[in-house]
């Protein structure tokens, strides 16, 4: 090896140390890794660049915004509440779960499917009564290894692929992965169903462990054209939220305390709900339930540019020491209050008629300007912002979900690039307002696209300078080395790098050692292009190895051993099935 290959291997190893020991972002590692090669002149700008104008790269950007159409409607939480079901035990839980879960990951972005799902298995669990640690991270676990039977279930596939198309001049098909795929949602399924009850701990959320700092209380009707009426209070789920519960409905002007969870709903019935500010969240995600009468209703703000806002009152707001309707609050800041906690505890009572304290916490729905607005103005102390708070439009959620099919369908039998047709089906997604364009622009993530676009000239330069040939050189280890163990050793090396970083960035560091493996062994390469591309999806072992293994340690109250005790063995078991099937799909 030259100066230029021993100077991209210690780019690389100092990248992997940046990403393991300090808490740098990992764009910025990757984006300062690239630059050094481009400095050093160890690659061209055509080079060092060339992964922003990857078709893989631009594919999972335009993806973004499809699975944002479906967030934003609510697609995934109907399909998810009309699959789950009432199942008697844990076990019965996990195989409803993990169906819908993996099969969803198939077609969209895992990423979405674990964040709609995280709220519905929460109140799913809470109206079985089983505890949500034995559900999140099987719920994880499928969405991963579902991801992986199609060539758009995750990020990594569309890494690889693209890297297939510049490199090799090779592209792969739509389902060409369901070959390893589906063996791999079976045998996955099969393990978490006999085992996650066993080796996953009893554990309350995070959530729940600490409780509730500030308690609201939350008025909603049922809409008179909605699924909840006639339906129980038990099977519409409001006896089993996350951060709230039912105390009173108001009907007929008659006040029913303590109801029963048999009490059947009707037209127009007002629920009150007390709860953490999170319960507004929840309750606006359940079709059937519209706020409730009042100052909402004449909010001059579209519905789906509305937002919850928690706001402490400071002590230079203009209405202090009056009461909200003498404040004239809605009018001069485009704002309704929903609920008012005072020193941690709601206020009963009419909201119209509460004096206005210094220090009082307001729940409000509100524009998505609001916090920027009022952010550094002095008649509040502090604004933030309910995250996922805007409420889901179903009516157009099967436009959405139709929208999904026919852009899988278009490329699956050819008619259409991936690229073709995800680029039509976010513009479809925009036409038919399944979301509004500010939101299609936010839903693209910035930072993940840099560190997978930049990530690739750390493996360019690998290829160019010969290093990947070395590491090729030192991993056959033997000169008559099996090509069987050569893809084990590929495949493991993947798994470890992609525990340690991001798995688009395992996978691109791995795409050049690999085919230079393959190369060495004089076999295809296709069959070490395709295990990595399985292993850097194979992160079971660590929160950080995969986002949605973080999403859940919060929600479901995991610990990092907890990880390693279900995650560990699935990973043993994942590498046996795909080192066994991809030689007999592909061949060496």
């Amino acid at each position: 090896m030259d100066f230029s290959a021993y100077l991209t291997m210690g780019v690389v190893v100092a990248v992997l140390a940046a990403l393991a020991f300090t808490r740098l972002a990992a764009d910025v590692i990757l984006l300062s890794a690239m630059v050094i090669l481009l400095v050093s002149g160890i690659l061209t700008p055509s080079e060092a660049l060339a992964g922003f104008a990857n078709t893989g790269v631009i594919t999972i950007a335009v993806l973004y915004v499809v699975a944002t159409g479906l967030k934003e409607t609510g697609a995934v939480q109907w399909i998810a509440n009309r699959l789950l079901g009432q199942p008697r035990n844990v076990r019965q839980a996990q195989l409803r779960l993990l169906a819908p879960a993996s099969g969803l990951s198939a077609f969209m972005n895992n990423t979405t499917v674990v964040a709609m799902f995280i709220p519905a298995v929460q109140e799913w669990a809470g109206k079985l009564r089983l505890p949500p640690s034995k559900l999140l991270l099987p719920l994880s676990y499928a969405a991963i290894v579902g991801g992986t039977c199609t060539l758009i279930g995750t990020s990594t596939n569309l890494v690889v692929d693209g890297l297939l198309q510049s490199r090799k001049d090779v592209s792969l098909h739509m389902f060409e992965l369901a070959w390893v795929g589906v063996p791999l949602v079976i045998v996955g399924g099969a393990f978490l169903y006999f085992f996650a009850d066993k080796l996953l701990p009893d554990r309350e959320s995070v959530l729940e462990q600490f409780g509730s700092a500030r308690e609201y209380a939350v008025e909603v009707d049922v809409d008179p054209r909605g699924p909840l009426v006639k339906q129980t209070i038990a099977s519409a789920g409001l006896r089993s939220l996350q951060h709230g519960y039912l105390t009173d409905i108001e009907r007929d002007g008659q006040l029913m305390a303590g109801v029963p969870p048999e009490t059947q709903l009707q037209a127009g019935d007002t629920l009150m709900f007390i709860g953490a500010p999170e319960c507004g969240r929840e309750l606006r995600r359940i079709r059937g339930l519209i706020p409730a009468e009042g100052d909402v209703h004449k909010l001059d703000i579209d519905h789906h540019k509305r937002q919850l806002v928690e706001a402490v009152i400071g002590p230079d707001f203009a209405g202090l020491n009056q009461s909200v309707r003498e404040s004239r609050f809605r009018s001069r800041y485009q704002a309704v209050i929903l609920s008012i906690s005072r020193n941690g505890e709601r206020l009963p009572g009419k909201v119209g008629d509460i004096e206005l304290e210094v220090g009082d916490t307001l729940l409000l729905e509100t524009g998505q300007d609001f916090v920027d607005q009022y952010r550094y103005r002095r008649d509040f102390l502090l604004v933030s912002a309910l995250q996922d708070s805007t409420p889901p439009d179903f009516k157009r959620a099967p436009w959405a979900v139709g929208i999904l099919i026919a852009m899988v369908t278009t490329a699956a039998v050819g008619l259409l690039s991936i690229l073709q047709a995800a680029f039509l089906a976010a513009a479809a997604m925009l036409l038919v307002r399944c979301m509004p364009y500010s939101k299609a622009r936010r839903s693209i993530d910035i930072s993940v696209l840099t560190v997978i676009a930049a990530s690739f000239a750390l493996g360019a330069a690998m290829t160019k300078t010969g290093a990947a040939e070395q590491v090729a050189n030192w991993l056959l280890f033997a000169d008559d080395m099996a090509p069987w163990v050569g893809l084990a050793l590929v495949y493991v090396l993947t798994v470890i790098f992609t525990e340690l970083l991001s798995n688009n960035a395992a996978a691109v560091l791995m795409f050049p050692i690999s085919v230079s493996v393959a190369e060495q062994l004089d076999v295809s390469f296709m069959p070490f292009v395709i295990a990595i591309m399985f292993a850097a999806s194979a992160s079971f072992m660590t929160p950080i190895g995969y986002q949605t293994n973080l999403m859940v340690m919060g929600p479901g109250g995991y610990r990092l051993s907890d990880y390693v005790r279900l995650g560990g063995p699935l990973s043993v078991l994942m590498g046996a099935t795909v080192l066994g099937i991809v030689p007999l799909v592909w061949g060496f």
